[in-house]
C-alpha cells in the first residue's frame, strides 16, 4: 500500500458510517470546542498586544524619550547641557522645557494643568505633539505673544476654543502691602491638540519657554532638556551615560520608567489571561478523550479483528493516536484561522457592535484610549497552537492505550 494501513484506519474512523453518525457529531463537537478555546486566546492576546502597542505610541507622541533635570527642579547652565547631549550620535535632538502647575479660569470654568514652556522649533523636532495641533500650529508660542495650546479635553472642560482668552494663575504668589496675591495673566487660546492619551489631552497646556520663564520667574533657567533618540528603547542607557558624562548631580528620567506601571499591569494581565484561557483550551482538548473512549468502545469488534489477524498493540496505539492527532490538528488550524481573521477585524467590529447597542465599552478616562486595537504576534499564535496540539496529543495518549490493550478473545465472546 502507498501508506501504512494504521494511517488508512485512523482517517477512516474519523467519518460517520451507517448507523454511527453520533460518533462523528461528537468529533465535530469536540474540533469546534478546540477551535473555539483557541480563537478566543489568541484574541485576547492580540487586543492586550495591540493596546500595548498603541499605548506605546500614544506615550512616544506627546512625552520624550528621556529627559535631563537638575536635583533642585531646574538647570542653570542648560545650553551646555544641551550642547554636550547632541554630541552623542544616538541623540536626534534637545530641548529645554519649563514645567510647572497652573489653574485656568474662562468664565465660570476653572480647571488645573500643567503648564510646559517649549522652544516652537526645537520641539517639533524632539516629539510629536506638534503634528497633532488642530486650528493653529506650535509656531503660533512666539516669545511675548502669551498663547496656549490646549488639550481637547481640557479645552472641553473649560468651554474654550480657538480664539478665546483664558486667565492664568500661577501656584506662587507676589508679596504686596496687601499680602500675597496669586500671579495671573491673560492667555490667547492659540491651538487645541488632541494625542490620543486623555492623561495628556485632559492635563497639559503648550506655552512659549520665555514666557513661562516670566510667569513664573526662573530667569535663564528651565526645569530640564528633554532627548529625542533614534532607538526609544536605548532611553535608560543613553540619558545615564550623559549624566555621568557632565559629571552627574543630575536627575534622569525616560518614558520606560514614567509609565512602567502601565506596561508591568499589561504583561501581568497578558500571561494570566494567557494561563486562564489556556485552561479553557485544555478542556476543550481532553474533550477528545471522552470522543475517543466512546470510539474505542464501539470500535471494539474492529479492534479484535485486527489483533486476531496480527497486527501489533502499537498498530491499534497508532490508529487511535493518529485520529486524535487529525481532531487536535484540525482545531488548531480552525481556531487559528478564526483567531487571526477576527483580531484582524476587531476594531470594526467592535464599533459596529457599539452602534448596535448604543453604548461605549472603553472610555479613554479609564483606559487612557477609546478605541480596541488588537495586533497578534506570531511568536505567540505558534506559542498558542503548538501547546493545544500538545495537549490533544497527551489526551489522546490513554484512550489510545485503552484500545491497544483490548483482549481480542474477551472482545469477541458476545459477537
Amino acid at each position: 500500500m502507498a501508506r501504512p494501513y494504521e494511517w488508512l484506519i485512523g482517517v477512516r474512523y474519523l467519518r460517520a458510517t451507517q448507523g454511527r453518525g453520533f460518533l462523528s457529531f461528537i468529533t465535530v463537537v469536540s474540533v469546534l470546542g478546540l477551535a473555539i478555546g483557541v480563537a478566543v486566546l489568541i484574541v485576547v492576546l492580540s487586543v492586550m498586544n495591540g493596546f500595548e502597542r498603541e499605548l506605546k505610541t500614544r506615550i512616544l507622541s506627546v512625552t520624550s524619550h528621556a529627559t535631563l533635570m537638575g536635583l533642585d527642579g531646574t538647570l542653570n547652565d542648560w545650553r551646555a547641557d544641551q550642547a554636550r547631549a547632541l554630541t552623542m550620535p544616538e541623540v536626534l535632538a534637545a530641548a529645554p522645557y519649563i514645567e510647572a502647575q497652573a489653574l485656568l479660569m474662562r468664565g465660570d470654568h476653572t480647571a488645573g494643568t500643567t503648564v510646559r514652556g517649549v522652544d516652537p522649533a526645537q520641539e517639533r523636532r524632539t516629539v510629536g505633539l506638534a503634528e497633532r495641533i488642530q486650528g493653529g500650529s506650535i509656531e503660533d508660542l512666539s516669545d511675548g505673544s502669551y498663547r496656549l495650546i490646549l488639550g481637547d479635553a481640557l479645552a472641553a472642560a473649560l468651554a474654550a476654543h480657538v480664539g478665546d482668552d483664558l486667565v492664568l494663575i500661577a501656584p506662587k504668589g507676589d508679596a504686596t502691602p496687601a499680602g500675597i496675591e496669586p500671579r495671573m495673566r491673560r492667555f490667547h487660546v492659540a491651538g487645541i491638540f488632541h494625542s490620543g492619551m486623555y492623561e495628556y489631552d485632559r492635563g497639559l497646556a503648550l506655552m512659549n519657554l520665555a514666557d513661562a520663564a516670566r510667569l513664573y520667574q526662573l530667569g535663564d533657567r528651565v526645569t530640564g532638556v528633554r532627548l529625542g533618540l533614534r532607538d526609544p528603547f536605548t532611553a535608560p542607557r543613553i540619558v545615564r551615560n550623559l549624566a555621568v558624562s557632565l559629571g552627574g548631580g543630575y536627575y534622569v528620567s525616560d518614558w520606560t520608567r514614567n509609565h512602567a506601571n502601565f506596561f508591568r499591569s499589561i504583561e501581568i494581565t497578558k500571561s494570566m489571561l494567557f494561563v486562564i484561557l489556556m485552561l479553557v483550551v485544555a478542556v476543550a482538548a481532553f474533550n477528545i478523550v471522552a470522543a475517543l473512549v466512546m470510539v474505542v468502545k464501539d470500535k471494539r469488534g474492529d479492534i479484535a479483528i485486527l489483533r486476531t489477524i496480527g497486527a501489533a498493540p502499537r498498530s491499534i496505539l497508532a490508529v487511535f493516536s493518529i485520529q486524535g492527532a487529525f481532531i487536535g490538528l484540525a482545531g488548531t488550524a480552525a481556531g487559528a484561522a478564526l483567531g487571526l481573521t477576527l483580531s484582524a477585524n476587531l476594531e470594526s467590529l467592535v464599533h459596529a457592535l457599539e452602534r448596535a447597542l448604543g453604548t461605549h465599552f472603553l472610555d479613554a478616562k479609564v483606559y487612557f484610549m477609546s478605541d480596541l486595537p488588537a495586533y497578534a504576534e506570531g511568536g505567540d499564535v505558534l506559542r498558542i497552537c503548538g501547546l493545544a496540539f500538545a495537549l490533544c496529543a497527551v489526551a489522546t495518549l490513554y484512550p489510545a492505550w485503552r484500545a491497544a490493550g483490548t483482549q481480542p478473545a474477551e472482545a469477541l465472546r458476545h459477537d
